[in-house]
């Protein structure tokens, strides 16, 4: 299926939509509805609550016929979270992997908004991924129930399916299955037009998770960012986690340190991606595998990395880093 990649509400025909938000960069997040005989299922929020409060406005012709009656959040990140509030109001119950839930914490939420209001480097670059999102003031809301492995949803005398695939993206992670619409709502385990991120990994399990998605008999997959797609897009993104697996390996078994081996990795084909600088944490997540004992530096510090090879002045980093 091609659709015009643009923001707001696409009907995927059977009864399902996305909300598509355009360029599918940091925090530009996609989420999900799924419509059964009166009722229906929001897979994910988004980054802040003026976003969530426009796509509720969105998709209300259509859940004014089918309200919303659960919400299942596909992972722990704040762009797919943040809005749970706006929905919590409306006596939706909300549900999440137990991994996922663990981390939706307020603490978590503010550590993100903070970032932005930090001097010198990390918050410039913080400002420039977050600067159009208003993550101040908003309230943690975590799942009501919480499942691992797989769970079953009825929406309507429908089935849908939650499958914990992580952790991979995140320590989290899980994908939202529609069998009888052969759709799939990917969640941050599908990154389409951008370069996905290892937060939790081991990107060979994050592998395992694109391997279990082409086996399923689906057509028509949301990712978490960027436009809708299908198999080859999930092919696509599966080549890049291999081609910088094998190559942090073999850096790795010729004794180069992880910065060296960010240096070095030659991505050929994906070296244009967007966000390019995410390279950083997905070798150091493969290094990590390798060698347990690495230290496992926060996502504050991972960012200053990531930010060095975009193109932010690493010299400012240390005066801007968080207490």
């Amino acid at each position: 299926m091609t659709l015009d990649y643009r923001k707001g509400l696409h009907d995927l025909g059977q009864g399902c939509h996305a909300w598509l938000q355009p360029d599918g960069s940091w925090g530009w997040s996609n989420a999900g509805l799924i419509t059964g005989s009166g009722t229906s299922l929001l897979v994910d929020t988004l980054f802040d609550l003026p976003l969530t409060r426009e796509m509720l406005a969105g998709i209300a012709p259509v859940t004014d016929r089918h309200p919303i009656g659960t919400l299942v959040n596909t992972h722990s990140d704040p762009d797919h979270v943040n809005g749970n509030e706006l929905v919590k109001t409306r006596d939706v119950e909300i549900l999440a992997s137990e991994a996922a839930a663990a981390l939706m914490t307020q603490e978590a939420l503010d550590t993100v908004a903070r970032v932005k209001h930090l001097d010198g480097a990390l918050g410039e670059f913080a400002r420039h991924i977050f600067g159009p999102f208003e993550l101040d003031g908003i309230t943690a809301t975590g799942p009501d129930r919480t499942f691992t492995g797989e769970e079953s949803v009825d929406v309507g005398g429908r089935e849908v399916r939650l499958i914990q695939v992580g952790p991979a993206h995140t320590p989290g992670d899980a994908i939202v299955h529609v069998p009888d619409a052969r759709l799939l709502y990917a969640g941050d385990i599908l990154f389409v037009g951008g370069t996905p991120i290892a937060w939790a990994g081991p990107i060979d399990r994050w592998i395992a998770a694109l391997d279990r998605i082409l086996d399923l008999d689906v057509d028509v997959i949301v990712p978490g960012h960027g436009p809708v797609s299908g198999k080859p897009e999930v092919a696509d993104m599966r080549a890049y986690l291999v081609t910088v697996s094998d190559q942090a390996r073999q850096r790795f078994e010729d004794g180069l340190d992880v910065d060296a081996a960010i240096a070095s990795i030659e991505l050929g084909r994906f070296a244009d991606l967007p966000e390019h600088g995410r390279l950083a944490q997905n070798v150091l997540n493969v290094y990590q595998q390798l060698d347990p004992s690495l230290p496992r530096p926060d996502r504050l510090t991972v960012l200053t990395k990531i930010a060095a090879l975009e193109g932010f002045d690493p010299a400012l980093f240390e005066r801007s880093a968080p207490s």
